[in-house]
């Protein structure tokens, strides 16, 4: 926010709707701030307390710089802001302003935590619970700044870019990146750990999606039936869950067709389907993962 726009007349102080914008947007600020340096920290965390001294790296840039550091014996933290500049730079071109930024504040901050924590002795030697406690940490810890805005390894910057030029999925491109960086790493602390390794960064993998998505994870439906009106209400009365009715058209049959469309929570599932079954066994039913639902009434009604 530029400084003009943060001078008000007597007449904006007045309004209460400005203020309470200009307050939110600072109470937004601040808890993306906190996340994203708690996020950092706890990729510090499961890097020096937990995979470096054990040997263990991660995919990415993280990898390569850990790799580096005990070839040439140069601080972990150095190596992870120098490898990741030039990566921030293509981001700020590419991608933008406000996610370059976040990212180089999220990879300074790991960084000096990478070097802080350095001296602290492991809290393990034993390479699988290393690679266990490792992956959950920094899962989390690289989910938090990434769904606050932010990254940590400047291989998904380039994922990006080379997805858009070349026909695979940027997934794709960060999982050919991430082979060859462990394959690599068996040639530098051992096959055992590089395969250890390789456990730490599906665990982390795992971890990211669990945070980025929340435990609660939420849940799109579209049923198709001819009970479309008793399912509807049955779902609304035992689920609490307001539903929407959409007009289809079937492919072959050309007959007009009522879509049921509701959003649930993955602990209401089982039910969802039992509720559906109770009336039509034959009904048509599509359920997908939703990675953040916002507006509308999806909040749950109170069931009497």
């Amino acid at each position: 926010m530029n400084v003009s726009q943060q001078i008000f007349t007597n007449e904006d102080q007045k309004k209460p709707q400005k203020s309470g914008s200009v307050r939110t947007a600072r109470l937004k600020m601040a808890q993306r701030i906190v996340m994203m340096v708690l996020g950092a920290a706890m990729m510090s965390v499961a890097l020096e307390i937990f995979l470096v001294p054990n040997e263990l790296i991660d995919g990415g840039i993280t990898g390569i710089s850990i790799m580096l550091s005990h070839i040439f014996n140069i601080p972990l933290g150095i190596l992870l802001t120098l490898l990741n500049l030039p990566f921030l730079v293509i981001g700020y071109k590419q991608i933008g302003k406000t996610f370059a930024l976040s990212t180089l504040f999220a990879v300074i901050l790991m960084s000096i935590g990478t070097q802080l924590l350095h001296p602290v002795k492991p809290i393990t030697v034993e390479p699988l619970l290393a690679a266990v406690f490792g992956g959950v940490i920094l899962g989390v810890g690289v989910g938090l700044v990434v769904r606050y805005g932010g990254s940590l390894d400047g291989t998904e910057i380039v994922a990006i870019l080379i997805a858009k030029k070349l026909p695979f999925s940027v997934g794709e491109v960060v999982m050919f990146f991430n082979f060859f960086i462990l394959s690599v790493a068996g040639f530098v602390f051992g096959w055992n750990n590089a395969m250890f390794s390789l456990i730490a960064y599906y665990i982390a993998f795992k971890m990211i999606d669990v945070t980025l998505e929340g435990l609660d994870q939420s849940k799109s439906v579209w049923i198709i039936s001819d009970k479309f009106r008793d399912i509807g209400e049955a779902l609304t009365e035992r689920l609490g869950r307001g539903v929407t009715y959409l007009d289809g058209e079937g492919g072959f049959s050309g007959e007009n067709k009522k879509v049921i469309f509701v959003v649930i929570t993955r602990l209401e599932e089982a039910k969802l389907k039992s509720i559906v079954e109770d009336w039509d066994s034959d009904a048509f039913v599509a359920i997908g993962n939703i990675h953040d639902v916002k507006g509308g009434r999806f909040k749950k009604k109170s069931i009497h």
